[in-house]
């Protein structure tokens, strides 16, 4: 299962792999082993040009996710699923806010693209959104903990 992560700008003290590994792991527990998922990390600048042409929301968000096709997913379909885009700024202020790790933040953040490129949406309705938060705790302490400097944190 290929996953790819960019980013655009080097991050004092991340690697990137361990998060092509943890999205490989949530991949897995949604029965989407062979998926492939691009996960970009950015700027507030760069997330919210995105947000504005995709959304037409003129501010930075915490993550976007792209599917490659939207509507119903045939179960082991090997397809891209599409990107995920996380912005590494507003990620860092959330953690702070939340009294969290930035790793914890970005597994969050992770966990809750990758259910969208799934076509959760939260948005959707009460119902849905309640379903989408349950499944994300549980991805959360099912996979693990996310290690991007040395040490696990979770």
């Amino acid at each position: 299962m290929p996953v790819t992560v960019l980013a655009r700008r080097r991050i004092h003290g991340l690697r990137t792999r361990p998060l092509g590994d943890f999205v490989e792991r949530a991949l897995e527990h949604l029965g989407q082993a062979s998926a492939e998922v691009c996960v970009s990390l950015v700027s507030d600048a760069e997330i919210q040009a995105l947000n504005r042409q995709y959304r037409h929301k003129d501010r930075p968000t915490d993550v976007l996710a792209f599917p490659v096709r939207e509507g119903e997913r045939i179960p082991g379909d090997e397809q891209h699923l599409g990107d995920v885009v996380i912005s590494v700024d507003t990620a860092r202020r959330q953690a702070e806010e939340h009294g969290r790790s930035l790793e914890e933040e970005l597994a969050t953040l992770l966990i809750h693209g990758l259910l969208h490129l799934l076509g959760y949406d939260h948005e959707r309705s009460p119902a849905e959104a309640r379903k989408m938060r349950q499944l994300e705790r549980r991805l959360a302490a099912t996979v693990g903990p996310l290690r991007l400097r040395g040490e696990f944190l979770t």
